[in-house]
């Protein structure tokens, strides 16, 4: 299951042949779950979501947005839009912002995947971390909606929304690190000293975990839709990789983009975040924690946690490349990052206290 990096669903285009879908077996399907339905029914494509494609379903009277997984053959884990269609579905009645889902479809004989109809959010999609053309009292409000939004995910406490059974609710980090070694493991293609370290240490080395929520898993800028004219997010996008777990290894994972380079996606690194309005790393923590009171350890760990995590996420996408299987430019610019994201989360891991 990888992390999908270009999910700005800024625009539409045509459909192509291959990502057609059976209209006659779609608008069926529409009659019979979706309420208040008529057709008939007209679609173009979203450019972001690649990971899942994602469509824009019109008809006479509303919009609607369809997520399906690939077709083809997948492997089991990857690709979870009923996973997605789970978090929306629980978060919704609790007023935090998510699209209503209006359905989820595991028949693949429908339209050849598994596919889930939600809302459409109609908003604003910002992928620029700088936020340039605004003003710095803008930028500062749109990224205190930011962290509020992950802060009030956190407070919602899953037994209490009916949540409970979406994940296992402890040892997250220590999952996750399982996880993305055996990924990156069976992906490897060369030998990384840095990685080796940090797959010893990391284990042993795990923050206790305070308490448990559904954690996004990646919440970032550009997964989430602005309200058109006001800094307030409307809906939380892209839940492929939620579950049960550590709140604040979820949170510090939004936190590393003030580590991540400025490069035109969320990253904010080398920018003059002062002079732009945008909150320090230290105020953005010191407002999370006064909106969930939750204490929040030094984050040197958690970052060298993230960094290994996404390693061994684009390690899987490298040997694809490798292999043939994934030969897009995006693929092999993304694949060239696993060396520099070891080399970074090494670097935070002997800050943590890892002996060099």
């Amino acid at each position: 299951m990888d992390i999908d990096y270009d999910t700005e669903m800024v625009g539409t285009v045509e459909v192509t042949e291959k990502d057609q879908l059976d209209l006659a077996a779609l608008t069926a399907w529409f009659d019979a779950h979706v309420e208040g339905f008529e057709g008939p029914i007209s679609y173009t494509k979203f450019k972001g979501g690649q990971s899942n494609p994602t469509y824009r379903i019109d008809t006479p009277g509303a919009s609607y947005v369809l997520r399906r997984q690939p077709f083809g053959k997948l492997l089991p884990s990857a690709h979870a839009v009923d996973r997605e269609y789970a978090a929306m579905t629980g978060l919704f009645p609790t007023g935090f912002p998510v699209p209503r889902t209006y359905g989820l479809c595991e028949d693949p004989e429908v339209i050849g995947s598994k596919f889930f109809v939600m809302s459409m959010a109609d908003g604003r999609s910002l992928w620029n971390g700088a936020l340039p053309g605004m003003e710095p009292d803008e930028r500062r409000a749109l990224y205190h909606a930011l962290i509020d939004t992950m802060a009030d995910l956190h407070l919602n406490q899953p037994d209490r929304i009916g949540m409970g059974d979406y994940g296992k609710p402890t040892d997250y980090c220590a999952r996750q690190i399982a996880r993305w070694t055996k990924q990156y493991k069976l992906s490897e293609t060369e030998l990384m000293p840095e990685m080796e370290r940090l797959i010893e240490w990391l284990p042993q080395t795990i923050p206790p975990q305070h308490g448990s929520s559904v954690v996004h898993g990646d919440y970032r800028l550009d997964n989430v839709i602005f309200h058109k004219t006001e800094p307030r997010i409307i809906a939380v996008l892209d839940w492929e990789l939620s579950t049960l777990g550590d709140p604040i290894a979820d949170f510090s994972y939004l936190m590393l983009n003030w580590h991540n380079p400025a490069d035109g996606r969320a990253g904010l690194l080398g920018l003059d975040i002062e002079a732009l309005g945008i909150p320090s790393q230290e105020e953005a923590v010191e407002r999370y924690v006064a909106r969930t009171g939750f204490p929040v350890p030094p984050m040197d760990w958690y970052f060298a946690y993230n960094l290994f995590r996404l390693a061994g996420i684009m390690q899987g996408i490298k040997k694809r490349v490798i292999d043939g299987t994934a030969s897009s430019s995006h693929a092999q610019a993304m694949s060239e990052r696993v060396r520099p994201l070891a080399e970074r989360a090494y670097e935070f891991a002997l800050a943590a206290g890892m002996p060099a």
